[in-house]
């Protein structure tokens, strides 16, 4: 499939379109992020090429490179909103329970209407009643999705970099919650944080 194909037909359709997608589900510590993008599909055209093609995946573009685009992201959508749910929340839902409750806070916060929500992964929205797509490699394949995932990642990422001032003995600056042999290390050295997930393995062997 090629990138914005699917986008392509439903616009053909007269359908706006929300992208969204989801950060740090899989991290050991900190809030799970979700975005949602109104793109303005006319201003995306207009970019240039080498611009348009920085909008994917957030994982394949450089800390630097994330940053440089969220202006870009801002001002070719009609609406985004970036929303989270808390370490709390995810030890109260577990973690699909809670990333759907960020997902739906983000769709609330948006400030336009829309007909199709796009969805990354396989798994619908749970509470969500609109017409909604999953797309399994979405943030690969549809710029709205990809949009969300470089909000939501540098949404998440900034806020984990501020918390390394509160929480300096764990290196959250660097690996931003994920879980890397430092991470786990510094764990086991001075003990479970705050910001840890308590239910999640490996922490819950160092409460």
């Amino acid at each position: 499939m090629v990138k914005g194909e699917v986008e392509y037909h439903l616009l053909q359709k007269q359908q706006t379109l929300a992208g969204l997608d989801e950060v740090g589900r899989g991290c050991l510590a900190g809030p799970v992020y979700a975005a949602a993008v109104i793109l303005d599909y006319d201003a995306l055209v207009g970019l240039p090429a080498k611009v348009r093609e920085k909008i994917r995946d957030s994982k394949k573009l450089s800390k630097k490179q994330r940053a440089e685009m969220i202006s870009v992201i801002k001002e070719i959508s009609q609406s985004w909103a970036v929303a989270f749910a808390s370490v709390a929340e995810i030890e109260h839902l577990g973690i699909v329970g809670a990333t759907f409750l960020a997902m739906r806070r983000s769709l609330k916060e948006l400030s336009k209407p829309f007909d199709c929500l796009l969805i990354d992964g396989n798994r619908p929205l749970d509470g969500y009643d609109g017409e909604q797509k999953t797309i399994v490699k979405g943030d690969q394949l549809c710029y709205c999705i990809a949009a969300a995932s470089i909000l939501a990642k540098e949404s998440r990422d900034q806020f984990m970099r501020e918390q390394a001032e509160t929480f300096p003995s764990y290196g959250f600056e660097s690996h931003v919650g994920y879980g890397t042999k430092a991470h786990i290390e510094a764990v086991k050295k001075n003990g479970a944080c705050s910001l840890h997930r308590r239910n999640f393995a490996p922490i819950r062997d160092f409460c």
